[in-house]
């Protein structure tokens, strides 16, 4: 599929949006709790909200599936555009930039101009949250989750975020394996 018509099926697929800003406050306030919650222990933060994102995107490919009329993508190269101006573009209305890919293929970064979850948005002020904890980190579960459900295991982590000072917010996605329909083990 051309890069042009899986950027124009971004911007033509109509999902009913919510207010961005309540999605916004909503997912700060989330965090803010699990902060609590994990009495400032950010790598367990970090864990819950890509968990968190992980069973959000298992159940949102079905959506996006449904409103986007896609069918399967020939390969990892596809399979980036589409999340990028497809998935991103119909849920966030943001549209990451696709680069950095490795010689084979099987990884690639996705660079935010815009992130809608880090809005209003200042880590606590505790030396440690600048260093540890990934604000966004929802979004590489929500990526696990939903391609997983497509027969690929992936791993996702932010490499930088503006929210800790750095210049982008940068993404890494890496293909980890294509799933076989694989059988539940025999129960014993």
């Amino acid at each position: 599929m051309s890069s042009t018509k899986t950027s124009r099926i971004g911007e033509e697929t109509r999902v009913d949006k919510v207010n961005a800003e309540l999605v916004t406050l909503t997912y700060g306030t989330i965090v803010a709790q699990l902060c609590q919650d994990y009495d400032s222990n950010y790598q367990d933060v970090n864990k819950q909200l890509d968990k968190m994102g992980y069973n959000i995107g298992m159940r949102l490919i079905e959506d996006f599936l449904a409103k986007s009329g896609v069918g399967r993508c020939a390969n990892f190269r596809e399979t980036a555009d589409m999340i990028a101006k497809v998935g991103f573009k119909i849920f966030l209305n943001v549209t990451p930039t696709v680069t950095n890919w490795t010689s084979d293929n099987t990884q690639f970064s996705l660079i935010f101009e815009d992130n809608p979850l880090a809005d209003f948005v200042e880590l606590p002020d505790d030396g440690r949250a600048q260093d540890e904890l990934w604000f966004s980190n929802i979004l590489c579960g929500v990526l696990r989750g939903s391609l997983e459900m497509v027969q690929m295991q992936i791993e996702a982590h932010f490499v930088s975020d503006v929210l800790r000072g750095d210049d982008t917010t940068e993404m890494r996605v890496s293909l980890v394996r294509y799933i076989e329909d694989e059988m539940p083990p025999e129960e014993e």
